[in-house]
C-alpha cells in the first residue's frame, strides 16, 4: 500500500484544464557537497545575493546566498527530460522540426514534462508550469559560507611558463564559491496532479543532484525530502521558512554556528514549517514523519524498476 493510497482525495484522478486548487507541497533542505556557484554560467557575475532579515525575530539585516528559481527547477526538469528521453516518451514538436527540445521553441505540447512544467509554442498552444517554486536563499548569512577560490591556466606542459615568450604567466583569476556543508531551504509546490505526476516530479528532484555554474566540476547538492503538506492553498514562503529556521536554531547565540548538522536542520524545518502552516489561511495537512520516509523509501524503490517508472510514466494521460 502507497502512502498516497491514504491521501487520495488530495490530488486529481486524471489531467484537468481547469485549476482545482489541490496542492501538494515538498518541504526540501538542500545540503552543498562541494563547492558550487549559483550565477549565470559565463556572466562573469558574482553569486547571487540578497540583503533580508536574519529571522522573523532577530531583525538584523543579514545578505544571503540566493539559489534562482529557474536554476532548481531547469536542473531537475532536464533530469526528467533524460528519463523521457531514455524510453521514447518525448515526442514529434508542435513546429514539425524534430523531437520536442528545451529552448528551441519546438515542444510537443503532449509529453509528461510539456504539460508538467510548461511550455509556450511560437504559434500555437501554452501550458502553464504547475510546478510553483521561489528563490531558496542560504540558512546562514553569505560570509559564512562563502569564499574565494584562486585559479590560474597552465600551459600544456602543466606549468604557468610561457616557453614561446619565456615569461611567467601572472595571469591569475578568483571565483566566489558557496562552502560545503552550506544549507538552502525550499518548498516546491505542486498544484493539481495526479499520484503519477507527483512521483515523477519527486524523482526530479531527489534525482536530481548537480546545481548552478560549472556543473561537471562543481555544484553537487544532496535533496533532501523532510515534509510533505496537502492543502487548498500555497503556503509559506522560502524566505520566511528560512528565517523561521535560523531562530529556532540560533537560538541565544550571537551567531549561527557553521557547518550544521542535516538533523538538527531537517528537525528545525519541520517543526518551523507547522508553526508556520497554523497562519496560512486554508486547511493544511502535513504527512507524519514516518510517512515522509516511507514515501521516500517507496520512491527509491520505483526508480530501481525500470518496468514501473515505464508503466507509471505511460499510465500518465493528457
Amino acid at each position: 500500500m502507497s502512502v498516497f493510497d491514504k491521501y487520495a482525495e488530495e490530488m486529481l484522478e486524471s489531467y484537468t484544464h481547469n485549476p482545482r486548487g489541490h496542492y501538494v507541497s515538498a518541504l526540501l533542505v538542500r545540503r552543498i557537497e562541494s563547492e558550487a556557484i549559483f550565477r549565470t554560467e559565463g556572466s562573469g557575475e558574482t553569486q547571487n545575493k540578497e540583503f533580508v532579515h536574519a529571522g522573523l525575530e532577530d531583525r538584523s539585516l543579514v545578505r544571503r546566498v540566493v539559489i534562482s528559481k529557474r536554476k532548481q527547477t531547469a536542473a531537475e526538469r532536464r533530469t526528467g527530460r533524460e528519463l523521457l528521453r531514455r524510453h521514447d516518451l518525448l515526442y514529434e514538436g508542435e513546429g514539425g522540426d524534430g523531437i520536442c527540445a528545451l529552448n528551441t521553441n519546438n515542444p510537443c505540447g503532449r509529453c509528461v514534462d510539456c504539460m508538467i512544467y510548461g511550455y509556450a509554442a511560437g504559434g500555437g498552444g501554452a501550458q502553464k508550469s504547475r510546478v510553483i517554486t521561489d528563490d531558496a536563499f542560504s540558512l546562514h548569512p553569505a560570509p559564512a559560507v562563502t569564499d574565494v577560490r584562486t585559479f590560474n591556466a597552465p600551459f600544456e606542459d602543466g606549468t604557468p611558463w610561457d616557453r614561446e615568450r619565456e615569461q611567467r604567466m601572472t595571469g591569475l583569476g578568483g571565483d566566489e564559491y558557496v562552502k560545503p556543508e552550506a544549507m538552502f531551504l525550499e518548498i516546491e509546490t505542486f498544484k493539481d496532479m495526479t499520484p503519477g505526476e507527483i512521483r515523477y516530479v519527486l524523482g526530479n528532484v531527489l534525482r536530481t543532484t548537480r546545481y548552478g555554474a560549472i556543473s561537471s566540476r562543481i555544484g553537487k547538492v544532496k535533496n533532501v525530502l523532510v515534509g510533505v503538506a496537502f492543502s487548498d492553498c500555497e503556503l509559506f514562503s522560502n524566505l520566511e521558512l528560512t528565517q523561521a529556521v535560523y531562530d529556532r536554531l540560533k537560538g541565544d547565540s550571537d551567531e549561527l554556528e557553521f557547518p550544521l548538522d542535516v538533523d538538527g536542520v531537517t528537525d528545525a524545518a519541520r517543526e518551523a514549517a507547522r508553526t508556520l502552516s497554523r497562519r496560512v489561511v486554508g486547511r493544511v495537512t502535513w504527512l507524519t514523519d514516518g510517512e515522509v520516509d516511507n514515501l521516500v523509501d517507496e520512491l527509491i524503490d520505483l526508480y530501481r524498476d525500470e518496468e514501473q517508472v515505464v508503466q507509471i510514466l505511460k499510465g500518465i494521460a493528457y
